[in-house]
């Protein structure tokens, strides 16, 4: 699945048997592995219709390893913003990438030493930065998997706060109106207050004993806050308060064992003319509007990646890594896209008249909005799985930044 399993702890045991269960099976298989993946691996050739030109690029440190994150960067005030997991916080010119300002969040024991000195020979130990970054109020936001939630001055880095929350902080923080919207791996989300991080309302749902690693991002709009569960349900919170405007059921938990009743709304929501787009894990790709919680369409389709949107089309890369448009209005299927089976695709965000996403061996992929054949590819990670792209590009007019798991931040340009 490309994806991590949170475990209720009382599960354990049952998680242990199973696990050996299927060790047999797993050696077996395992002689086959190296050809299937090779056959997913190789690329077929295309019949390229520009070519993507590099900018600029930069490294992070380390970047995430192999952990499981949604970091991403995060553009404005004419800068891009970058973390990795061990605590660096950078800003970077967006036309040349020369680093503008950076903060070291990892943490040190210095024992009696200089933090000077210990810095020299020890990187300290992970800050585990994960959630991702927001920028809004000439302010960076980003939360930690350790619940800490900090806020920065943009022009200059200075700290204006950090608070700790309770919870993992997976995935980015949404702001409007004043509140900072933080959604939590324990099931609770948090508004905070912008200029001070002073708690203004929580709100909690219920988490399944087993659920994915990662929860949905939030979307702060329209004087709401917006928000997938666990338990497979989309709701409303009013922004200023955080009461509950309403739930609604998106995917059903149906089968015989936990693996088989996940729901979760493991991306953020999507919402475009007072509707909003969401997608469950289960199966369940559904158009809600957004003032009353009414399903306006609901159909089959199975992913924990962020749906996108350009004009009428809705994009879905699904948990096979096939891409499909879909008319936004209905959800009637107007082309779908299997060439990229299997390679743990990101979502596909709209650039100009195409769309692109990145993959588990560090290549961009380019689409024809239209049609969906792929027009063009460029290499980031140099076809290597330490440098795969696993969260989504983001894009600013014809340029798309991105990162790679080994933490190169490169800056793209599509004619």
């Amino acid at each position: 699945m490309g994806r991590e399993l949170y475990v209720n702890k009382a599960l354990l045991p049952l998680l242990v048997i199973s696990t050996l269960g299927l060790s047999a099976c797993s050696t077996v298989s395992g002689w086959f592995a190296d050809d299937e993946e090779l056959e997913i691996r190789t690329l077929k050739p295309i019949n390229a219709e520009f070519t993507p030109t590099t900018l600029w690029d930069t490294e992070l440190g380390d970047g995430i390893s192999h952990y499981f994150s949604r970091l991403k960067p995060a553009v404005g005030y004419d800068m891009v913003f970058a973390a990795n997991r061990q605590g660096k916080v950078a800003a970077f010119n967006k036309e040349t990438g020369k680093e503008i300002w950076h903060k070291d969040y990892a943490v040190y024991n210095n024992e009696g030493f200089t933090s000077s000195i210990t810095n020299l020979w020890s990187s300290g130990a992970s800050a585990k930065i994960a959630g991702g970054l927001a920028v809004a109020y000439e302010t960076l936001f980003f939360g930690t998997e350790n619940g800490d939630v900090t806020a920065l001055d943009v022009h200059t880095g200075e700290e204006k706060w950090t608070v700790t929350i309770k919870g993992e902080v997976l995935a980015a923080p949404a702001i409007d109106e004043g509140v900072v919207v933080i959604n939590t791996g324990s099931g609770t989300m948090f508004g905070l207050d912008a200029e001070s991080g002073d708690e203004i309302w929580s709100y909690e749902s219920d988490v399944p004993p087993l659920s994915l690693r990662g929860i949905a991002a939030p979307v702060a709009a329209n004087g709401g806050a917006i928000v997938g569960t666990a338990s497979g349900k989309l709701a409303v919170n009013i922004l200023g308060t955080g009461q509950t405007a309403w739930e609604q059921p998106i995917g059903s938990a149906t089968g015989a064992t936990e693996l088989d009743r996940i729901v979760d709304i493991d991306s953020k929501p999507l919402i475009a003319g007072g509707v909003i787009y969401v997608i469950s894990f289960d199966g369940s790709l559904a158009s809600v509007e957004l003032r009353s919680g009414r399903t306006i369409w609901k159909r089959e389709y199975k992913s924990y990646r962020r749906l996108t949107q350009a004009g009428n089309s809705l994009f879905v890369v699904d948990s096979d890594s096939n891409v499909y448009a879909l008319d936004a209005r209905n959800g009637i299927e107007k082309w779908s896209q299997s060439a990229l089976k299997k390679r743990l695709l990101t979502a596909a965000e709209p650039i100009g008249d195409y769309l692109v996403a990145g993959d588990k061996w560090g290549f961009l992929h380019f689409f024809d909005q239209a049609e969906g054949k792929i027009v063009a590819r460029v290499d980031v990670g140099g076809d290597d799985e330490d440098e795969s792209i696993y969260s989504a590009p983001v894009v600013d007019g014809n340029i798309l930044y991105t990162q790679t798991r080994d933490g190169k931040l490169v800056a793209i340009q599509v004619p």
